[in-house]
């Protein structure tokens, strides 16, 4: 129940006052003294007041630590302004192409009036010149205390559906502001190392990643060696990922708690039998107990250097109550093992429960234990072990449709021949490689890896080995679970499927929902718009009844960008298996950086666009056309047409990428779209002067994000949106959109929406009529910021 109480706290749109809180405190205590004075007496009333308590605790709980982080915060005043501040390296720095990225603690802040939270994530970016002068950037390391200049702004994510929510991780984190190191005079390393404990134990894990990428230096997986010794998922390419996450694997690369368990379960082993070599530690204490506080000991070592990580915790919370158990030479049940692992893990970090970490790990080891505590009989142990592999794959099939919109189906194999040889062979030689004496170990590790990883490859390689689909209804993922227990329940009277406890396939039925339940799709005539919340870009997806086209594809950040970090989550999540078409407007990566990763996910069938033919993204499709005035087409009822370039815009070299922008006017009966990219002033009158009869529309995505080069007065008038959308960046270097700009609009009588405040901005056209809603509206929680 304290549990259930955290998670009602986080699914609310607003945090309750502390007033209300106290008040709610106050009858839980009340309600608490009353079931346990009762305990006696009305056993049934008892448990009810007592459930009762803990839930109300467990909601008071989370929404006291939710004002205490909250409470340290960025002023919006101090947003974008130069601050001083002197703080300490918090983290282990990420190096990219671009800089360095590390957390950092503030200590104090040199700037007159400002506040500044206490931790802050900063990025430290390489300048290639300033003036004449070459500016190198400086080699950072953690524990290290400076004197820095930087811009920060509050957490603020994109808001998209089936998307990443960053603001709830920064909040998680205790990450209260970002920004950036600004280039000045005054920055200055002002102590090497402090010494506190975190930082001790952070420049640890420093050193052992400096010393395994010197130890392999330019191996391909030394990354992974990196993290199965420290935790840090950002060692791992993004290609290595992707085969993990075809194979299923990917839980392997995490400190998972079957890592936890396995390093603990052999210092048990190895004390336990030490000890019990000397009959005068033997009698004084019992080898069962101090092997049990070795195990504890070790465990709770590896779970720090990794960075204590939902699953690490879960493990190590488990063994600490194992390890208690046997101390006082007690018994307990499992299943109070894993109540105490789960009220551990809320209790020190109430927004674990939002993570996709907690559900899969705690649903991991509920199967494990339904499947193996208190069966009657022993079978041999590769059948167990075959039958737990498959009972995890089966079991948390919703959880993965419901976070990932994805399984893997060769997960099984892959799992049973990853999980022997990194859990038995590679992790316990890497944590004896964090040793610098075993440095010289490191290479036939990662040969052993290698092996692993060419028939890891080989499996991810074959077709068809990852189920996707769309994202299932609530309800249906609850059906599934019940399901899935219910075709795990034990049998007594064989070994088939259909034998032991009666009616099991009626779990096979109760599963089906969560993949024959589909998400409303639009009918015949109806247009669905989705504006996605990139950034600084734009993302357009527009659906008909059996079609679907997006309309440019974000920025691109080099390995992540927007194409695999926000649209193909979209177009899974909605079940949107492939695209009818896909315009890229023109080449600024605002608008193309995203384009090639969704052309890598998802199939294209036809391909409009202003690049030219050595473009990647052109390069990658076979059916392409340049986008020309004139061209339209028909899906479903739905008139689509390309108003602009000219064909002879192509040909003068000296027209900007903006001035070719494709633009499209997308018609139905219940009304109009008008896409027109970042033409600017000279193409807004061009367009007026050939098509001003065509230009008139329900809803228009502000030319060029709002910039005053654009929507000039007689365009706005000329179109006369119904509302005007635009797509811009929290505090975005441009200033978009301009108040100029958005002036005109407000005078025109247009409704104004912009993704920065808004998120992906969802729009109707059906039933002679138009709706539109904003995510972060109806997804809104009490940690996202206004």
């Amino acid at each position: 129940m304290f549990v259930l109480g955290v998670g009602w706290l986080q699914h609310q749109s607003t945090l309750p006052e502390m007033e209300w809180i106290w008040l709610l405190f106050l009858v839980a205590v009340v309600t608490g003294v009353l079931g346990f004075f009762q305990l006696a007496n009305q056993l049934v009333i008892s448990r009810i007041l007592l459930g009762i308590f803990f839930l109300l605790f467990g909601f008071c709980w989370a929404a006291i630590l939710a004002h205490w982080r909250l409470n340290d915060s960025l002023p919006h005043i101090w947003e974008r302004k130069a601050i001083q501040v002197v703080g300490v390296i918090a983290s282990v720095p990420q190096e990219s192409d671009r800089g360095v990225r590390f957390q950092f603690d503030v200590e104090q802040v040199n700037t007159e009036g400002a506040i500044v939270p206490k931790r802050i994530a900063l990025s430290w970016y390489k300048v290639r010149q300033l003036g004449a002068n070459q500016v190198v950037l400086p080699v950072v390391r953690v524990g290290e205390r400076w004197q820095l200049t930087v811009h920060l702004k509050r957490p603020h994510g994109n808001q998209n559906p089936h998307g990443f929510d960053f603001e709830r991780w920064a909040l998680e984190r205790n990450i209260r502001a970002t920004g950036y190191v600004r280039v000045s005079s005054d920055n200055q390393r002002l102590h090497t190392m402090v010494q506190r404990p975190a930082y001790w134990i952070a420049h640890i894990r420093e050193g052992i990643q400096h010393r395994f990428a010197a130890s392999l230096d330019n191996q391909a997986y030394v990354g992974i060696l990196q993290t199965l010794a420290t935790g840090d998922q950002n060692a791992i390419p993004r290609d290595q990922w992707i085969v993990f996450t075809r194979t299923g694997t990917n839980h392997l690369m995490a400190i998972s708690g079957l890592h936890i368990t396995m390093i603990s379960s052999l210092a048990f082993a190895v004390v336990y039998w030490l000890w019990r070599w000397n009959t005068y530690l033997t009698i004084r204490l019992p080898a069962r107990r101090i092997a049990a506080m070795a195990g504890l000991i070790v465990a709770l070592a590896y779970a720090v250097l990794s960075g204590f990580a939902i699953p690490a915790q879960r493990a190590f919370y488990m063994l600490a109550v194992v390890a208690i158990v046997l101390w006082v030479g007690r018994q307990t049940s499992v299943t109070t093992v894993l109540a105490w692992a789960l009220f551990g893990v809320i209790l020190l970090d109430p927004w674990a429960i939002l993570a996709p970490g907690f559900w899969l790990s705690f649903g991991a080891i509920a199967v494990i234990m339904l499947l193996t505590v208190g069966r009657i009989g022993k079978i041999h142990w590769l059948s167990s072990w075959l039958r737990i592999q498959w009972a995890i794959t089966l079991g948390l099939i919703p959880l993965l449709l419901a976070l990932f919109q994805q399984i893997s189906l060769i997960s099984p194999v892959a799992n049973a021949i990853a999980i022997p040889l990194i859990s038995l062979i590679v992790v316990p030689l890497t944590l004896l490689a964090t040793m610098p004496v075993f440095d010289f170990m490191l290479p036939l590790i990662h040969d052993v890896l290698s092996v692993l990883m060419v028939i890891l490859q080989s499996l991810s390689n074959l077709s068809h080995t990852v189920w996707q689909q769309h994202s299932p209804p609530v309800w249906t993922i609850g059906v599934a679970v019940i399901g899935i227990l219910w075709m795990l329940l034990p049998g007594s009277l064989g070994v088939g499927f259909f034998s032991g406890f009666p009616a099991r396939w009626l779990g096979v039925i109760a599963v089906l929902p969560v993949f024959l339940v589909k998400p409303p799709q639009p009918k015949t005539g109806e247009l669905w718009l989705t504006v996605l919340d990139v950034g600084q870009g734009l993302a357009v997806v527009a659906r008909t009844e059996h079609h679907a086209l997006l309309f440019d594809a974000g920025p691109g950040f080099g390995e992540i960008d927007s194409g695999n970090r926000i649209i193909v989550p979209f177009l899974r999540g909605e079940g949107i298996t492939k695209l009818d078409g896909m315009i890229v407007s023109h080449a600024d990566s605002d608008h193309s950086g995203g384009a090639r990763s969704v052309l890598n996910e998802i199939p294209v069938r036809q391909l409009w666009s202003s690049l030219d033919d050595k473009h990647p993204v052109t390069q990658m499709v076979i059916s392409k056309n340049q986008c020309r005035k004139g061209q339209f087409w028909q899906w479903d009822d739905v008139h689509f047409e390309l108003l602009h370039p000219l064909e002879q815009d192509y040909l003068n070299s000296k027209r900007s990428t903006n001035a070719k922008s494709c633009v499209l006017k997308i018609t139905s009966a219940h009304g109009s779209v008008l896409l027109p990219a970042d033409i600017e002033r000279r193409d807004e009158q061009a367009l007026l002067a050939r098509d001003g009869d065509k230009l008139r529309a329900t809803v228009l995505i502000a030319p060029h994000h709002g910039s005053h080069t654009s929507s000039t007065d007689t365009f706005v008038q000329k179109v006369s949106p119904s509302l005007a959308i635009f797509p811009v960046g929290y505090l975005n270097r441009y200033n978009h959109p301009h108040e100029i700009v958005t002036s005109r609009y407000h005078n025109s009588g247009s409704q104004l929406m912009r993704s920065d405040k808004d998120g992906a901005i969802l729009i109707r056209f059906e039933n002679n009529d138009w709706v539109v809603n904003s995510w972060r509206k109806l997804n809104q929680r009490y940690w996202h910021d206004n």
